[in-house]
């Protein structure tokens, strides 16, 4: 049995990589595990050796101490890899196929993931509908930003890359597949984006600049990229986006400037509750300005995706409401103008697949899109550092050096 290794939680503003256990067919006590979860056990499930997992803005949500994650979780939910050991009752996932792993974690039998909602699963989950792994609030299930990490139900969740040849030779591409790429995709595809549209995308990060490109996969004729970080608007700029530096002003005078008009016809919500004010309040924490923001800038009969994330529980939040996931959001409006929302985790697997033929066949560029930058495992504190401080990268982490051998 071989060693791992992973990234852990330490507490606000601190993550390190430590020894882990390696991985069995069960579920085990920890940080974060339910108890109705502890001793489950996974006959379906994989342990896939991780070639690539990669630090999401949703991991730093939970760094920077603004959930309720426990010390001690193993982080990580964007997972590539190959499997390593196939259970028992696994019956056509085989030992040495390459996978995207979904975010998701769910059961393919309860009624939420027959109707393709698999980001609500009921019975993976004891706390709630919906799980992750690596994550507060979602089942206890160990994180993926380590050198080996169990997937149950992996008939199901698994997506086999046709080749490992051709696999290794876009990596980083499919690296995007077990997340980003399709909650971008999601949240414009939510949002009805489609030939012709305009939109607007509040937020250059990692999603932000998913969103981007898949609006563009999806035919749009004008993407506006709205962020306060520069470097960032530089990157999506430098794949045909327009862009709003909302430290500058409202977006809605940015993109009145570009389009002529101070409205869009679709809007995603890629920050979150972490967002900040426009212009001169771009210094202070406004946790419900982009959801208004996109709101106000989208036409009447329109819609809005929302994959940015809201929260149940916020220490860090600056009022009790806030602290409860009770934000001040200007729903008349969004009822006037008859706007239609989505909300909750991107069902990875209603899109992955069909993106992840886009990538093999040349039809996107998506590691370019975000810029995907490798790291060794052990440098995950540094990667989550950098990107805390607004880096335009997205940090794959290399726990085997398989990324830089391909490279």
């Amino acid at each position: 049995m071989p060693g791992n290794k992973g990234v852990v939680y330490e507490g606000p503003g601190t993550v390190e990589v430590h020894a882990i256990d390696y991985p069995e067919f069960e579920l085990k006590d920890g940080p974060g595990v339910n108890p109705a979860n502890v001793g489950r056990k996974v006959p379906h499930g994989a342990i896939v050796k991780a070639i690539a997992t990669n630090i999401c803005g949703s991991d730093q949500h939970m760094v920077r101490g603004r959930t309720t994650a426990p010390q001690g979780l193993v982080l990580g939910h964007e997972i590539t890899g190959e499997v390593a050991e196939v259970g028992p009752d696994v019956e056509f996932v085989k030992v040495g196929d390459m996978v995207s792993v979904p975010f998701n974690i769910s059961c393919g039998r309860c009624r939420n993931c027959k109707e393709g909602k698999t980001g609500i699963c009921e019975n993976v989950n004891p706390d709630r509908p919906g799980s992750a792994y690596g994550y507060v609030d979602m089942g206890g299930w160990v994180g993926g930003q380590a050198e080996y990490v169990l997937v149950p139900y992996a008939d199901w969740n698994l997506l086999k890359f046709p080749d490992r040849d051709q696999a290794m030779e876009k990596i980083l591409d499919l690296a995007m597949l077990a997340d980003i790429f399709p909650t971008g995709f999601h949240g414009c595809v939510t949002a009805g984006v489609g030939p012709g549209s305009t939109v607007y995308i509040a937020g250059a990060g990692p999603v932000g600049l998913a969103a981007a490109a898949s609006a563009f996969l999806l035919g749009a004729a004008v993407v506006i990229v709205g962020d306060l970080n520069k470097e960032r608007l530089a990157q999506a700029h430098g794949f045909g986006c327009e862009t709003a530096d909302v430290s500058q002003g409202e977006p809605r005078e940015h993109i009145e400037r570009i389009l002529g008009v101070p409205e869009v016809d679709c809007a995603v919500d890629a920050v979150g509750f972490e967002a900040r004010g426009h212009g001169r309040e771009a210094g202070t924490e406004h946790p419900a300005t982009v959801l208004n923001t996109i709101m106000d800038v989208t036409r009447a009969g329109g819609a809005v995706g929302i994959p940015g994330l809201y929260v149940t529980g916020d220490p860090g939040a600056k009022d009790e409401a806030a602290r409860q996931g009770s934000l001040s959001i200007r729903i008349g409006l969004g009822w006037a103008k008859s706007l239609a929302f989505a909300t909750g985790q991107c069902p990875v697997m209603r899109y992955n697949r069909q993106l992840m033929m886009a990538i093999l066949h040349d039809r996107v560029r998506i590691a370019d899109a975000v810029n995907a930058t490798p790291i060794p495992l052990d440098q995950a504190p540094r990667g989550y550092a950098e990107f805390d401080r607004g880096a335009a990268r997205k940090y794959v982490l290399d726990p085997h050096g398989m990324l830089a051998a391909a490279a």
